[in-house]
């Protein structure tokens, strides 16, 4: 994913976590940067699958939804 917010004072990690909030559709604070915190790759902690809220099938629905993935765009 990319994000328009600059690499400084953690706006672009904020930005990420938004992003990934809003294509879940989970709460903000149930996403966490774990590492990556200052790279380009990150490894992100989705708190609702540890409650049973959302499974890992779901979040790769949402994703791919998120993305276009699978849609016909020609």
């Amino acid at each position: 994913m990319r994000v328009s917010a600059a690499p400084e004072a953690g706006k672009a990690n904020n930005a990420v976590l938004r992003l990934l909030a809003e294509a879940l559709a989970v709460p903000l604070q149930d996403l966490s940067i774990v590492s990556g915190q200052s790279s380009r790759d990150k490894i992100v902690e989705l708190a609702g699958i540890e409650r049973g809220e959302i499974d890992f099938a779901e979040v790769e629905r949402r994703l791919a939804e998120a993305s276009g993935a699978g849609k016909d765009t020609g």
